[in-house]
């Protein structure tokens, strides 16, 4: 069993371990930037999860708002367990490949 790095965030780690070297607890991925929230949206790639945030914009024209989505590619290491719908943090790291520059840092709430 591995032992858990300090990542410097304010995110709890998670309970178990495992071998990822893209994992910012147990490998030696930084995260740096800016963090976000929202849904897992799609879990069908292996170790990457596709994550919805909800957004409102505001159309002067018709004095409305409208509510926009956007999708992001994250990272998904193996110690942190989520299912499609939970409500996930996650940090701005390194390009990992062509669409995923996120990893998954916690399960939120």
């Amino acid at each position: 069993m591995s032992e858990v790095r300090n990542i410097g965030l304010s995110v709890k780690p998670p309970a178990s371990s495992c071998d990822d070297v893209d994992c910012p607890f147990h490998g030696k991925l930084p995260v740096r930037g800016i963090l976000l929230t929202g849904v897992v949206y799609k879990k069908k790639m292996n170790k990457s999860v596709v994550i919805e945030r909800e957004h409102t914009v505001y159309v002067r024209k018709f004095k409305r708002y409208l509510r926009r989505r956007s999708r992001l590619s994250a990272h998904l290491p193996p110690c942190i367990d989520v299912e499609v719908g939970d409500k996930v943090r996650v940090g701005e790291c390194r390009p990992l490949s062509k669409t995923i520059s996120f990893v998954v840092l916690e399960k939120v709430g």
